[in-house]
């Protein structure tokens, strides 16, 4: 845990105790993922933390060997899978993304399913794959998940775009993908829109994301079949800080629902750099 506490994830232990799950960076920049135990009324007190990573690189030349970033842990059935991001560094493009897999075994140990990605770049898809939010349903499951449309050069440098897709699986390992777009670009501007968290709610789904043109924002999106989303950014209720951690960009954002109350963990300045906070839902 060099630096960094990036896209964190909440798992409700009881009452009061969540456990978060989030990826630091070693000296060699490579991501890890760890985790942190609070007590949700007094959430600045940190109760444990994990003192060695729940999940680590993996091997030479294997797709997740620079880093492995937590984005997603879905519990059904008494299995806990945590979804996650697998780093490559690249030559002519700094880095390729794909999702993989691991399974909760005993404790705080996970294991991965297998050695090779759930997830990546396909005849379809050729660039890469990365962030998503995994749901169980009675039928099947579903995902939606960052896809990279593509890379451009600018000032020099390449730049990723990329957008949100849907997905469905028998499974939750096996996915389905048919190019299915749930949340695009909203102009020539906006080139990044990644890490979505999806509720379903009794009335309708709810997404919220991140996306960026000139720095991360978080915004909001509805859905009547968890397909189709309408933009409604205006609506998402959080925004920048005047100064501070969270004060030049918000991103990565994570809502669950604990005793009756909606909450969110975000991150802030510097894509994680400055750590994650908590945001609570005001009541109408």
């Amino acid at each position: 845990m060099q630096s960094h506490a990036a896209v964190p994830i909440a798992e409700s232990l009881d009452e009061k105790l969540i456990k978060i799950y989030f990826s630091s960076r070693d000296k060699f920049n490579r991501s890890h993922t760890g985790c942190a135990v609070i007590n949700i009324d007094h959430p600045n007190q940190i109760l444990g933390l994990s003192i060695k990573p729940i999940l680590a690189p993996g091997g030479l030349g294997e797709f997740d060997d620079s880093g492995a970033m937590a984005t997603w842990l879905t519990i059904h059935n008494g299995q806990k899978s945590l979804y996650y991001i697998g780093w490559n560094l690249g030559v002519t493009v700094p880095f390729h993304n794909a999702i993989g897999l691991s399974i909760n075994t005993l404790g705080d140990e996970f294991v991965r399913y297998s050695n090779g990605p759930i997830v990546d770049r396909s005849m379809h898809e050729p660039h890469f794959c990365a962030s998503c939010c995994v749901l169980p349903g009675e039928e099947f499951w579903r995902m939606w998940y960052l896809s990279c449309t593509g890379w451009r050069m600018r000032e020099g440098k390449p730049e990723h775009k990329y957008h949100i897709k849907y997905a469905e699986s028998r499974d939750g390992i096996n996915w389905q993908r048919d190019g299915f777009v749930a949340i695009d670009f909203a102009n020539n501007q906006e080139y990044a829109i990644s890490r979505p968290s999806v509720v379903h709610d009794s009335d309708r789904w709810r997404m919220w994301y991140s996306f960026r043109g000139r720095s991360y924002r978080i915004g909001y999106a509805e859905s009547e079949d968890g397909r189709q989303w309408k933009r409604l950014d205006d609506q998402v209720g959080i925004d920048v800080s005047t100064t501070g951690w969270d004060s030049e960009m918000i991103e990565y954002p994570f809502v669950f629902d604990h005793k009756g109350q909606r909450y969110m963990l975000y991150n802030g300045n510097g894509y994680g750099r400055t750590g994650f906070g908590l945001a609570v839902l005001e009541q109408e």
